[in-house]
């Protein structure tokens, strides 16, 4: 026997005149089975079973596919978008079949009248022959009528959850409100137990479900409704749009938008499905929003933050002009939203708008707060930032010395604000070729971070990330590696696979991988970053070109001359556009075509390539930096293939020598390019019957290559063959007599 929808049980806690007393109903028997279907909790008769949604997609196909008479569903990427939406509903699964049997709507249309007509698609659809008194929407509606009796603030509660996401509502989140409007949320929400109270009578219903996953997160364990319910919320309990309730859903996820939690990226992660379902009735003008500025600027801040870019623009516009009208183009706040859009663009390589940005927010925040104001010394630092992107490497240590001198007068050597300026100066060191200072700020700044913050928090993969990037300048590979993936480590747990952070750690592990001759992990790495920097950051973003140089790079080590060309012109037309001709990325891939074209056998093009690049490296860098060094290095090889020994004996000796100045005879003994001018310079010996002095420069080379890439590496193999052909050639020429080895002509 069934007793079918038992939703209003009689009980002490139930003061429903209608609620039902079930067990005068119950047959006098001791044999046979008795099934209750209902969705309160309240029921406790027997042993519960609770009937969970259809897990797999495939059944609720199944479905839709049985009722509507549809076949061949499975494969059809809109049912299946349908489906999903409908997320294992079995009466909403049921009610769609119902509706596709009469009409011959599609799948996709039939989502799009969900999505935009719900109330009307549920009323206009076919009653089911198995629930013929009660459709959809009004089996959620008696519940609703009930929970209204026993506690308004439940239902209340409900109303609002139409202006959140479904998913993730939690105590903490809802604990905001500071006007007379939302004084019955200040009530529900001041203490723990009466929202307990509300959310458990929802729950009771089987409207609401508690996250009881272990899966650890900031702040309390969330509740979620199912997303048909929350469909119903939105197009019926809330037909009428709420102006006020929509208002104080901003508030609540607004006031949490902060960066003082300890862990506040996570934070954001918990947010940003609310401020997204926010950002929809913004833009749809459901809500007042002259007045809503200061949200948008932290909606973008959250957006910037995530690495949606596209999103934080959009929003940081809107509050600029929100700003500017209502309080002045030199108002602070204003300010601070200039000032952040320059570093939004700064993101997106968009270099020229970001100076822009950062001239009016310096230039602004100098006249109302000052020279030596913190907020002036954020700016003085990020305009540091752009120049050092720009190639304007002295303009750049200007700003960051101006700004880490404020800030030490201002909060004292030891304040954590100057951390992200120490390690800012030691990026521009790297550049610059001063490894050693470079170390020295980035081991400082990881220090102070490590004291200030704990190990995890997300401001020190920066810093370690940078000195992954250090030690591979200096040929450290092993504390190369370690640093990066404890940086790919801590951002993908932070921020997830697809934030550009983690991307940028990919990226760099991609060039690790390549130097230590692990060609297929690097290339796996490169296409990652590259997917994954084209779909955040668009094809011609600054950093999406880096992936595809080094792309090219790889391409031409495994002999893809043709793919590698392909990328390298690709990467050098983008950052000319980008950048200009004379920048150093733009220098370091025309440097990467020279290598190409000497590798094709086209060396008055490769000629031209490593000239234009070295004399830009000499004006931008000067003439002992690495990057100058290693394209004197291959000018040296490009004259060694053309027969000009000479001319390539001085490019290798000033690259060799360069080298060792610049990082110490220990670490040229590991840095790839000096162990590459070693190799050539050991060929050159041999070629021109100096055996001795090739000899050396061979067992150096390989000492260094075995290091770092390990001894069945290919270059350390090759210089080996070169070792054993030395030797052969020693000794068929002591086999030699004298007389004639006089007679053998001097190359």
């Amino acid at each position: 026997m069934i007793y079918d929808n038992f939703d209003n049980p009689k009980t002490v806690d139930n003061p429903d005149n209608l609620a039902v007393d079930i067990y005068q109903f119950l047959p006098r028997s001791d044999h046979g089975s008795i099934i209750i279907t209902t969705r309160s909790a309240q029921v406790r008769q027997g042993i519960r079973i609770h009937v969970q949604k259809f897990p797999d997609v495939k059944e609720g196909l199944e479905i839709v596919s049985n009722i509507s008479g549809r076949k061949g569903i499975e494969k059809d990427p809109d049912a299946i978008a349908l489906v999903k939406e409908l997320d294992g509903l079995p009466l909403a699964l049921s009610t769609a079949g119902a509706y596709l049997e009469h009409v011959t709507t599609s799948c996709s249309d039939y989502l799009r009248i969900y999505k935009t007509s719900w109330l009307k698609l549920q009323t206009k659809s076919p009653l089911l022959d198995s629930y013929i008194d009660r459709r959809l929407y009004t089996t959620w509606q008696i519940t609703f009528d009930r929970i209204q009796q026993q506690n308004p603030a439940s239902a209340r509660l409900l109303k609002l959850w139409a202006y959140f996401h479904r998913e993730d509502l939690w105590f903490d989140l809802l604990r905001h409100a500071n006007s007379v409007d939302d004084e019955w949320i200040q009530k529900l929400t001041k203490d723990e137990l009466d929202f307990n109270e509300a959310i458990t009578l929802l729950c009771t219903f089987g409207l609401v479900d508690a996250d009881r996953s272990s899966q650890k997160q900031v702040g309390a364990k969330g509740y979620s409704v199912h997303s048909c319910v929350h469909s119903w919320i939105v197009f019926v309990l809330n037909k009428e749009w709420d102006k006020s309730l929509a208002r104080l859903a901003l508030n609540c996820v607004a006031s949490k938008l902060s960066k003082k939690e300890k862990h506040w990226w996570l934070l954001q992660q918990r947010l940003l499905q609310h401020a997204t379902r926010q950002a929809f009735f913004i833009v749809d003008t459901k809500v007042d929003v002259d007045r809503l500025y200061w949200f948008f600027h932290k909606l973008g801040n959250l957006y910037r933050d995530q690495g949606k870019l596209v999103e934080a623009e959009k929003m940081y516009l809107r509050a600029l002009e929100g700003k500017e009208k209502a309080l002045g183009k030199d108002h602070i706040s204003t300010l601070g939203t200039v000032n952040n859009l320059g570093l939004l663009y700064s993101n997106q390589g968009k270099l020229a708008e970001a100076e822009k940005m950062y001239l009016r927010a310096l230039g602004g925040r100098e006249k109302a707060l000052g020279p030596d104001h913190i907020s002036t010394l954020g700016t003085v630092n990020n305009l540091g930032n752009l120049y050092k992107d720009q190639g304007k490497l002295a303009e750049a240590e200007a700003m960051f010395l101006r700004a880490l001198e404020g800030c030490e007068k201002a909060l004292g050597p030891d304040h954590t604000s100057i951390l992200n300026t120490i390690n800012d100066l030691g990026n521009l060191y790297r550049g610059q070729g001063k490894l050693a200072e470079a170390e020295a700020m980035f081991l400082r700044a990881l220090e102070g971070k490590e004291k200030a913050f704990g190990p995890d928090h997300i401001s020190i993969l920066v810093t370690v990330n940078n000195l992954g990037n250090l030690y591979k300048d200096q040929g450290k590979l092993v504390e190369t590696e370690k640093m990066y993936l404890r940086a790919l480590e801590g951002n993908e747990k932070a921020f997830g696979p697809d934030h550009i952070s983690t991307l940028g750690t990919v990226n760099n592990l991609g060039s690790l991988y390549k130097d230590q001759d692990k060609l297929a992990e690097a290339e796996k790495m490169y296409l990652r970053a590259l997917g994954g920097r084209e779909k955040a950051l668009g094809p011609d973003h600054i950093s999406t070109l880096n992936t595809v140089k080094n792309l090219g790079s790889l391409y031409k080590d495994q002999d893809k001359l043709a793919e590698a060309e392909k990328m390298y012109l690709r990467a050098l037309g983008g950052r000319e556009k980008a950048l200009g001709p004379d920048h150093i990325s733009t220098l370091d891939t025309i440097n990467n075509l020279g290598l190409l074209y000497s590798n094709q056998g086209k060396l008055i093009e490769a000629e031209k390539m490593y000239l234009r690049a070295l004399e830009g490296y000499e004006k931008a860098l000067g003439p002992d930096h690495i990057s100058t060094l290693d394209t004197i290095n291959n000018l040296g090889l490009l004259y060694s293939n053309q027969g000009k020994l000479i001319e390539a004996e001085k490019m290798y000796l000033r690259a060799l020598e360069g080298y060792e100045n610049a990082l110490g005879l220990a670490l040229a003994s590991s840095y790839l390019p000096a162990l590459n001018t070693m190799f050539a310079f050991g060929d050159l010996f041999s070629q021109t019957d100096r055996k001795h002095m090739a000899k050396a420069m061979y067992n150096r080379a390989l000492s260094g290559y075995t290091t770092v890439q390990g001894p069945s590496s290919k270059r350390s193999r090759q210089v080996e063959d070169q070792l054993q052909a030395l030797q052969v050639a020693s000794a068929e020429s002591n086999a030699i007599p004298e007389a004639i080895k006089k007679e053998m002509p001097y190359d």
